[in-house]
C-alpha cells in the first residue's frame, strides 16, 4: 500500500509525483508505455536531438521553465532571423511579421478578424467556459461556422485552418469555437500563443524536451530505477474500495492499493480503464466527447542549414500541403541545418514510409528550393498512429462539448483525480499546461490526505 498513485508518467503524471512525494506521501507511477514523458518524445537527427512530439516553450510559461532551470536543462532561442516565407495561391512570397504578406484587402480582413476573436475571448472566463454569456451559442458552433458567419475572406478561412491543424491538429469545422476561444484565451491571446519572438516558439531545449522528464523520473526513482517510476505497466482497472481506499490494477495483474489515485492521461484515453463501480454518467461519457487531434511530424538534415545564407529565417507557411508550417531548429550555423515541418496527418499519415519521406521533402522543396531534396538525414512520426496512445498534441474539443460535459473534466470523483494539459487554465495543450496540471492535482491530493478525508 501507498499514499497515491499517479497513472501516466507524462509532465503531468511527473510533476504530481514530484509534488507529493516532496510533502512526504509514497507514490507509485504507473506508465504504459516503455519511457517517460508521453506527448515529449526526443529522438536523433543526424546526432542532434529533437522533439517528435512537445518542442517550444515561451515567455509566461514559467511553471515549465521553472522545472526544466531546477533539473539543470537549459534553454535556447529558435532561430528566426531573415525572411519568412508563405506558398500561397501557388506563389512563394518573403515577409518579416507574424501575419505574411497578402494584399491590402487580405490583411485587413486578417486584421479584422483577429480583433473580433480577441474580442470575444475577454468573454470567456477559462476555469468556467460553460458561464460565458455566449457559451451555448458559441459551442454549438465550429470556428469555422464562427468564420463565416462574421464573413472572413477564404484566405483569413485558410489561414485560420492552418492554425487549426498545427494548435488542435484538427480542421476548423472540427472544433468548438467555445474551445477556441478558451484556448487561445489559457495562451494569453493569438499573438502570444503564435508568435516566435516574444511568443510560445520563442524557446526550445537543445538537449529535447523528453530529458526533463527523464530527470524527474530519475530524481523520483533515487538509487533504485522503477521503484517509483515503473514503466510497461498500462493502468486496466481502478477499484474504489468501501474502506476509502482505491485499488489501481496494471495489465500484468498487479495491484496496489493507495489512499488516492491522479490519473493523468488525456480525455479521450481515460475510457481504457475500468472504472469499478462505475463512474458517473458525465464521466463516463466525457472521453467520446473529448477526442485527440491528429498532427504529425517531419525533420529533415543538411550538411549546413543553407536557407540562412540566402536570409531566410527558415520559419515558412504553406496552403500545398503536406507540409504546411517549418522552423529551424539548427543547432547552429555551422551545421547540420535542420527543419521541422508540421504535416497534415489527413494526407501523410497513410502515406508508405518512403512516401511519406518523398512528399515532406518535396514539400520543403517547395520552399527552401531544390536543395532540400538531399538531406543527410530524415525523420518523421505520426502521432495519430501511436499504437499506444494515438492522437496529439492535445484535444480537439468538438461543438456541444463544454456546455454538456466541461464541468466534469477535472471534477474528481471521491478518491480520482485528474491532471494532464488539457485540464489546465493556463496553457492548455502545451507542456506549461501539464506541469500546472500536476501542481494542481497534487494540492488536491494533499487537501484530502491531509483532512483524513
Amino acid at each position: 500500500m501507498v499514499d497515491v498513485v499517479v497513472v501516466g508518467a507524462g509532465f503531468a503524471g511527473l510533476t504530481a509525483a514530484r509534488e507529493l512525494t516532496g510533502l512526504g506521501y509514497e507514490v507509485v507511477v504507473f506508465e504504459g508505455r516503455d519511457r517517460v514523458g508521453g506527448r515529449s518524445y526526443t529522438a536523433t537527427l543526424a546526432g542532434v536531438p529533437v522533439d517528435l512530439g512537445a518542442t517550444f516553450v515561451g515567455p509566461g510559461q514559467t511553471a515549465v521553465t521553472g522545472l526544466a532551470a531546477e533539473l539543470g536543462c537549459p534553454t535556447v532561442g529558435t532561430y528566426h532571423q531573415g525572411n519568412n516565407l508563405i506558398l500561397w495561391r501557388g506563389r512563394l512570397k518573403s515577409y518579416r511579421s507574424t501575419i505574411p504578406t497578402l494584399s491590402i484587402l487580405e490583411l485587413l480582413d486578417v486584421s479584422r478578424i483577429q480583433w473580433r476573436f480577441e474580442r470575444l475571448c475577454r468573454q470567456i472566463p477559462v476555469g468556467e467556459p460553460w458561464r460565458a454569456p455566449a457559451a451555448h451559442r458559441l459551442d454549438t458552433m465550429s470556428l469555422d461556422r464562427w468564420l463565416r458567419s462574421v464573413y472572413a475572406s477564404a484566405s483569413t478561412r485558410d489561414l485560420m485552418a492552418i492554425m487549426a491543424r498545427v494548435t488542435w491538429g484538427c480542421e476548423p469545422h472540427q472544433v468548438s469555437m467555445l474551445h477556441a476561444a478558451r484556448y487561445v484565451k489559457a495562451a494569453g491571446g493569438l499573438g502570444r500563443m503564435l508568435d516566435v519572438e516574444g511568443g510560445a516558439q520563442q524557446d526550445r531545449f537543445p538537449a529535447g524536451t523528453q530529458q526533463i522528464a527523464q530527470r524527474m523520473a530519475e530524481e523520483l526513482d533515487g538509487a533504485e530505477p522503477g521503484s517509483r517510476v515503473r514503466l510497461g505497466a498500462p493502468v486496466r482497472r481502478i477499484t474504489r474500495n468501501p474502506d476509502g481506499t482505491v485499488t489501481v490494477h496494471t495489465g500484468s495483474g498487479d495491484g496496489v492499493t493507495a489512499g488516492a489515485v491522479v490519473v493523468a492521461v488525456p480525455p479521450a484515453h481515460r475510457d481504457a480503464i475500468e472504472f469499478d463501480p462505475a463512474l458517473p454518467p458525465r464521466h463516463t461519457a466525457l472521453p467520446g466527447h473529448w477526442p485527440q487531434g491528429m498532427l504529425s511530424k517531419a525533420y529533415a538534415a543538411y550538411d549546413t542549414p543553407f536557407w540562412r545564407a540566402d536570409g531566410r529565417s527558415g520559419e515558412a507557411l504553406s496552403d500545398d500541403g503536406p507540409v504546411f508550417i517549418t522552423f529551424d531548429v539548427s543547432p547552429d550555423e555551422n551545421g547540420p541545418g535542420i527543419l521541422l515541418g508540421f504535416t497534415d496527418a489527413r494526407t501523410f499519415d497513410p502515406l508508405s514510409p518512403d512516401r511519406r519521406r518523398d512528399k515532406a521533402l518535396h514539400g520543403f522543396a517547395k520552399l527552401f528550393g531544390d536543395a532540400a531534396l538531399k538531406p543527410i538525414d530524415y525523420l518523421d512520426f505520426c502521432w495519430g498512429c501511436d499504437d499506444f496512445a494515438p492522437g496529439g498534441p492535445t484535444a480537439a474539443v468538438p461543438p456541444g462539448s463544454w456546455t454538456e460535459f466541461g464541468p466534469w473534466l477535472r471534477e474528481p470523483v471521491d478518491q480520482i483525480y485528474w491532471a494532464g494539459t488539457e485540464t489546465a487554465d493556463q496553457w492548455t495543450g502545451f507542456l506549461d499546461g501539464a506541469v500546472r496540471s500536476g501542481q494542481r492535482a497534487a494540492a488536491e491530493v494533499h487537501r484530502r490526505l491531509s483532512s483524513g478525508g
